[in-house]
């Protein structure tokens, strides 16, 4: 008698089912299932979500055909079957490479065609190109020896030996500790902003040697420009200290800091969820049998959080995406792969780079914009990329590294390669024919 009762206590899973709570969480089931498979085959490129997917995050579509675009620029040059055209003289734009010669890795030339190709020839004669062969010897780097290197070039720089500690430089490239490295590489990044400073060129934009530059790169440059004056003005401000046209978007993802914040938005939309169930009770009769306190219980408590947590799940740059155009970028912007900085900076960046003596650029430059409070814009979309898997600071990469790929490969802007190639020249070629 007693186990008959025990049974009859126990609502079967027949009951269960028919009750209105059960129904609708199963339903709930089913619906987020399929938000997840969704979840799964959108937010693959995301760093910062849970679906994201390194094989094919890392895949470089858009700038694997750039490269080949790029390449096949420079073997025509290289072959005398293109002639580059160079500089009006008046250029208002110094574009600056440095370069090291790296041990089983060829970026510099794709890098360089990358931002050659395609441009017309009013739009090259508005850039001043610096090709600043960073070794004591020059004959080092093998793309000094290239026919190309100096057909591109508007000026070739090599170290003066009347204004540069030669013999310093050598005991730089011959040390073998990673100190030594820094400190040449922030000389010579110093280095090549005074050569673009004496072009007097308005702006100065300096790449670092293995990165990729979308078709149309320069106009983007021009009109993103132009849009961190206007804003700068808004804000009351007079000047800005660089214009970013390349982050990762690995930085921008959750930040443990304002967790805070985040569950105070989440208990907010938790209690609008509740709010709005109880006053459809309230106001829509015929809603009583469906919306019992055990339903709205099960819609709040269950259903909520598991949406909450597949929204953070899918990661912020997908869920809360930086807009289009310029913004204001003062923290997780990394990292130096590309500047853009108004003539009027140069001069304070040359003199607390050369102050500080040793160090990384984009962290001194940071430190000096913390410092002293300066603006700082980006542009979105990012107008180049970083394919560089070979550091020139040296190997990086760890047995426990992130994705089993180094630092140097971790330092890539996932959405430079939705880019499509064929859009991309469209709009180039229909802007030079606007202008």
């Amino acid at each position: 008698m007693m186990r008959l009762h025990i049974c009859k206590s126990v609502p079967s899973a027949t009951a269960l089912l028919r009750s209105v709570p059960a129904r609708i969480f199963l339903f709930f089931l089913v619906f987020y299932v399929l938000l997840v498979q969704i979840a799964r085959t959108t937010y693959y490129r995301d760093p910062s979500s849970a679906f994201f997917d390194p094989e094919t995050g890392y895949l470089p579509r858009y700038s694997h055909t750039r490269s080949e675009q790029a390449d096949a620029f420079i073997d025509q040059v290289n072959s005398g079957e293109l002639v580059p055209t160079h500089s009006s003289g008046d250029a208002d734009i110094c574009l600056g490479f440095a370069t090291i010669a790296r041990n089983g890795a060829r970026y510099f030339k794709t890098a360089v065609g990358s931002t050659l190709e395609g441009l017309s020839e009013s739009e090259r004669a508005s850039l001043h190109l610096i090709l600043f062969v960073a070794h004591s010897d020059p004959n080092l780097h093998p793309a000094y020896s290239e026919k190309w290197f100096h057909d591109v070039a508007d000026t070739v720089l090599l170290y003066d030996h009347d204004k540069v500690d030669l013999n310093r430089i050598v005991e730089l490239e011959q040390a073998q500790n990673k100190l030594s490295g820094i400190e040449k590489g922030l000389f010579d990044y110093t280095y090549l902003l005074k050569a673009c400073q004496a072009t007097n060129a308005s702006h100065v934009v300096i790449l670092e040697d293995d990165v990729v530059a979308l078709d149309g790169w320069l106009h983007r440059v021009r009109e993103a420009l132009d849009k961190a004056e206007s804003q700068t003005a808004d804000l009351g401000r007079s000047e800005y200290l660089y214009l970013r046209i390349f982050y990762t978007e690995e930085y921008l993802g959750w930040n443990s800091e304002e967790w805070p914040t985040y569950l105070f938005f989440s208990l907010i939309a938790t209690a609008a969820i509740w709010l709005s169930l109880v006053g459809i009770r309230h106001r829509v009769h015929s809603s009583k049998r469906f919306l019992s306190n055990e339903s709205i219980a099960v819609i709040t408590f269950l259903c909520m959080p598991l949406l909450i947590g597949l929204f953070f799940a899918c990661g912020q740059v997908s869920m809360l995406p930086i807009a289009y155009g310029v913004h204001d970028m003062p923290r997780f912007g990394c990292c130096s792969q590309g500047f853009v900085f108004p003539q009027e900076r140069v001069p304070d960046l040359i003199e607390f780079y050369e102050s500080r003596h040793v160090g990384y650029v984009d962290m001194l430059t940071e430190q000096y914009a913390d410092d002293n409070q300066e603006l700082r814009w980006a542009v979105t979309p990012a107008l180049i990329q970083h394919v560089g898997s070979k550091s020139s600071k040296g190997d990086d990469f760890h047995t426990n590294s992130k994705y089993q790929r180094s630092v140097a490969e971790r330092i890539w802007n996932f959405a430079f390669e939705m880019n499509d190639p064929e859009a991309l020249r469209a709009e180039h070629l229909a802007h030079l024919e606007a202008a």
